[in-house]
Formats: structure tokens, sequence, C-alpha cells
């Protein structure tokens, strides 16, 4: 029997790879005008490391982390998420000392074990961003509108923001009675993990995607909130109206992870089925002092690669064509193929995008492979244009032909791309 890939992961092969570096290429675009640096972290990490920053009650941390000893008998686990790692990093390499507000971004894998579907593998891949250092709710609105912004220059229509507060630890412990006043009659009849959460975190329940229909009239946690994470939220609101960014408010938005505090949202698109969010974050004002580091606030995001690609695909939205060549050699004799291995060398080293046969082709199947490649042009060295010290130039699209001195070919090409 061969050897398949691990359930859960997916090969990107050429003709798919190039989506994904499209899609990098507008995450480091963005990141760069709206001056977020690239950070790159371990992609595994101390299990505590997790289990402090996402929370023990969460499903990544109870369920879906790949975890291990290592030689040493150290538990370690695959990151489940980035924004632990990257926090970590923050901390340990003191980042907080640089007087301006810190701002980061990643791409890269992450790992959980869960039961793979459309748009969710074990091993997924993220786009995100962190900001330290400002309490400021533009921040926040900041956040929300780079990552509304990677949707729609990538050309996905019909994106829409939810957002909430999650408030403060204090303003969810004061909550939390209200909360489970009503949830403690019904919970007989929700599912195990909810009954286990339910003293434990019960804000926790509300996220549960099982129990949704069963929690109409709980509590709203925007009622609790206090005078400061009211004002918080509202401007946040303010700036995104005044961006003109489309938003609504969730008061059921919870988001599946512990660190959250005020801000919360996620990023929504149809047509990819019932699992509609392709992205979300938040804030998590308490996160870089439960890793170890001092009260710095912070915000940030998460994207799914994976999802957003699935919604570019349901939208039939086109991100990276096949780049044509500039030129295919074909060359006849051995000389002739000498020169011709030393030509396309040299007009590589120009920055041209040019290729040859090496399967010892007719020339009519060379052709072909050029139509293939979308070449814009067939450069043709044989015995006579050796001697006469140029190459035969034929543009495909046209079927014009004319001789270009050997030294002027690449000055020649690069020049028909201006046309």
């Amino acid at each position: 029997m061969s050897i398949q890939k691990p359930k859960g992961t997916q090969d990107l092969l050429p003709g798919t790879v190039e989506k994904w570096q499209a899609l990098e290429a507008k995450a480091r675009e963005l990141g760069r005008r709206y001056r977020y640096q690239e950070i790159r972290t371990p992609i595994f990490e101390h299990t505590e490391l997790f289990q402090r920053g996402v929370g023990e009650t969460t499903d990544i941390v109870e369920k879906e982390m790949y975890t291990f000893l290592d030689k040493g008998k150290r538990s370690i686990s695959l990151r489940p998420e980035g924004t632990a790692g990257v926090v970590r990093a923050f901390v340990e390499n003191k980042l907080y000392a640089e007087p301006e507000v810190t701002k980061l971004y990643y791409i890269g894998p992450m790992f959980r074990y869960e039961q793979p579907q459309a748009g969710r593998y074990r091993q997924l891949h993220q786009f995100g961003i962190e900001a330290f250092g400002s309490e400021d709710p533009a921040l926040d609105a900041e956040v929300i509108a780079l990552g509304y912004s990677f949707y729609r220059e990538l050309g996905i229509r019909g994106v829409r923001v939810e957002v909430n507060s999650v408030g403060t630890p204090e303003v969810r412990a004061n909550f939390r009675e209200s909360l489970l006043a009503f949830l403690r009659p019904m919970k007989e009849t929700l599912c195990r993990d909810c009954q286990e959460r339910m003293e434990r975190n019960p804000l926790r329940v509300l996220d549960c995607k099982v129990d949704q229909d069963k929690f109409d009239g709980a509590p709203s946690l925007l009622d609790h909130l206090d005078e400061a994470c009211s004002k918080h939220f509202q401007a946040v609101q303010d700036y995104l109206s005044a961006m003109e960014i489309p938003f609504s408010v969730n008061p059921r938005l919870v988001r599946g992870l512990d660190y959250y505090t005020h801000t919360a949202f996620e990023y929504k698109a149809e047509g990819i089925g019932a699992i509609d969010t392709i992205g979300g974050g938040g804030r998590y004002n308490g996160l870089v002092g439960q890793v170890g580091g001092a009260d710095v606030p912070g915000v940030g995001l998460g994207i799914g690669l994976e999802r957003t690609l699935l919604v570019l695909e349901a939208q039939q939205v086109e991100i990276a064509g096949k780049e044509p060549l500039d030129v295919y050699l074909i060359s006849m004799g051995d000389k002739a193929e000498r020169e011709a291995v030393r030509l396309l060398y040299s007009l590589r080293g120009q920055g041209l995008l040019a290729d040859k046969d090496y399967l010892g082709r007719k020339m009519k199947t060379q052709f072909k492979s050029a139509d293939r490649f979308a070449a814009r042009y067939v450069a043709i060295l044989g015995e006579d244009e050796l001697e006469q010290g140029v190459v035969a130039l034929k543009q495909l699209a046209t079927g014009e032909q004319e001789n270009v001195p050997l030294a002027e070919l690449g000055a020649r090409l690069l020049a028909s791309r201006e046309h």
C-alpha cells in the first residue's frame, strides 16, 4: 500500500499554489501599508503557553491540540493558533520596550485535531496581525479594517462584520450569575460539553454550535457592561461607521478563546455552507500578563486562508492566472544547443521568464509547448543563425518574425513588455 498524506492535510500543487502566493502577497502588501512588520515564531511551543494563553476550557486546548512529550519529557504542542506564540515572543524579546505601538503580522500553518470538512483542515493556515501597547478603540477599528480590506481587495463580495463587546473579567464575573440562572434549568438538555463548562466558564456555553437554538432569551452581556466598556464599544462602532465598513452587533458573539476583553468580531461570508465565519479576532488586554509579561494591552485578528480560498472559488473570483513566458528557446544542433543554454541563463539573469525543451523533441512539438506555456515569443537558434550571430524571434500572437542580434535579444524582449 502506498503512503498517503495524513487525514486533514493537503498537497498544494502547481496551479493551486499560485493562489496561495496571491493571498500571501496581499497579506504582506496590507501589512506594509498599515505598518505591520512580519514575525515568525516556532511551529511548536511548550504546552503551558496555550493552556495559560488560549484557556484550558476552550475546545482548542481540551480537544484539538497536537500534544506530545519530547525526548526531554517536556510537554510540547503544535501551535493551534498564532496569538499566544506572538505574545510569548513579544514578552521574551522585550518588544514592549519600543516607544511606539508594536504592530506585527504572521502567515503560517496551525494545527488542530478536529474532523475535517470544507474549508477546515488539521493543518490550516492563517494570516494574523497583533498590535500591542494601546487601549485606543481606534486601534480595534484599524485591525477590523485591515481584515475587511484583505477580503475586499481580493474581490470577495458581500463580506460583513459582526462585532460585540465581551467586557472585562470584572464585568463577566457580574454577568456570570445572571447567565447561570438562565442556563441551569436547561442543563440536562444541553450537550455534554456545555454541561461540563457551565460552572467553569458559562460564557463559553453561548459559543456552542450544537445548542444555539436553546439560547433565545438569554441575558445579554451588553446589558451588563460598565460605563468604560460601553464607551469603548460605542467608539469602535463609530469608527467603523466613519470608514463605511458594514457591520452589525451580535450580542452572542464570544469567540472560542478565553483571552478576549472588550471588542470581539468576526467576518462572515455566504455561499460556503453552514460555517460562514472566515476570520475574526478581538482585544486581549490581559493576555500579555497571563503569559508572564507586563500589563500591556493588545488587539489582533486571524484570517483562515483555506476558507478565504473557498469563498473565492464559490464566488468564481480569479486571483492568480498562469504567468506567461517572455520567450521559449528552440535550438537545432549541438553548437546551437550550447549557445541556447548560455542564452537562457543570460535572459533569466536580466529578469525575463524564459525556458527551453529538455526532452529532445521535434520543433513542431516544441512550438506546442510554447503555446502551453503561453509564451509571447519563440526564439529559434540554428547553425545559420549562429553563424550570423542572430536569433529568429517569432511573436506567437501575430506570427511576425525577425532576426535579432544575440547580444540585443534581452533588451528587445524587455522593451516589448512595455508595449
